[in-house]
């Protein structure tokens, strides 16, 4: 099932003009404003290799440094959204001597990376992804996918785990015993039921895929960047630090946003399209939403 999402007044339009922002390796990026455009185009076989993952750190230096507000990745392969790690390259890793680690390794540390930008990252899903594909998918804030979407984690059964984050976050978005069901198995998830189970956050039909994510992007777009990034950094918290945490976090980027003085204009422009008033917020929510947000 899909979810419909009306535009907001100052949102980019999903379909007007990106500027090309440069290409990282594999990755390319586009730039709409506050809107972000990531392909994934890695031939022959699209796979998490160490040229894909020194692409996306260049990436990311890229979006750092003047964050969107949202960032959506689409692959230009026609079968796979990205396939697992490369298989040819680690089976030529010969047995060592093993020490304690202490650290994660490039690939998880990349991927924490991503996952805690100062921005939304979307992941559209259109085919398969497996392995360190489906890694990079679930560092990703929202996963939508079409009715076609399949994902998996096949690294048990060459006697390794998921080691660039599946193992820690599927848990998280998946619960326990259906982490280690789909872990441990290998099997093949499909769209429907990653939607059940939590892995993917939307399923829509193929047809409606790019119009319901340019709907979801240009709205969180039109928001306060600022703002964008310290949801991002308080939800973080509470997740990981408990409510506790999350309470102070929170607090603390309330006053540190109102330390600006930024909400004076925005709020002044919701109290005069009507809001704080029982028939606006009752009928009119979404105009006075688009009033706020005017230049």
């Amino acid at each position: 099932m899909g979810a419909g999402y009306s535009p907001l007044t100052q949102a980019p339009d999903p379909g007007g003009t990106f500027r090309r922002m440069g290409t990282h390796g594999p990755w390319t990026l586009d730039r709409n404003g506050r809107l972000a455009r990531v392909v994934i185009d890695h031939p022959p076989l699209h796979v998490v290799d160490g040229a894909l993952l020194m692409g996306l750190r260049s990436l990311l230096d890229d979006l750092e440094a003047e964050p969107p507000n949202v960032v959506v990745f689409t692959s230009a392969d026609p079968d796979f959204f990205l396939m697992h790690g490369d298989v040819e390259l680690l089976a030529g890793i010969g047995p060592s001597e093993y020490s304690l680690v202490t650290e994660p390794n490039l690939a998880a540390a990349t991927l924490q990376r991503l996952r805690t930008g100062p921005f939304l990252s979307v992941g559209v899903v259109s085919f398969k992804t497996q392995g360190g594909g489906a890694e990079v998918l679930a560092a990703l804030d929202l996963r939508i996918g079409s009715e076609r979407a399949v994902l998996g984690q096949p690294e048990v059964a060459m006697a390794i785990v998921p080691g660039a984050g599946g193992t820690t976050r599927l848990p998280h978005l998946l619960g326990r015993a259906r982490a280690l069901e789909v872990i441990l198995t290998g099997r093949d998830v499909t769209a429907e039921e990653a939607l059940a189970m939590g892995w993917l956050d939307m399923v829509v039909p193929s047809a409606e895929l790019a119009s319901t994510v340019d709907a979801l992007a240009g709205r969180v777009a039109a928001m306060p960047q600022a703002s964008v990034a310290a949801v991002k950094r308080v939800v973080d918290v509470s997740l990981t630090e408990g409510v506790a945490a999350g309470l102070v976090a929170e607090s603390d980027a309330l006053t540190r946003l109102m330390s600006t003085g930024a909400h004076q204009t925005p709020m002044r422009r919701f109290l005069a399209a009507g809001g704080q008033t029982r028939d606006g917020e009752t009928t009119r929510m979404h105009d006075i939403l688009a009033a706020t947000l005017a230049p």
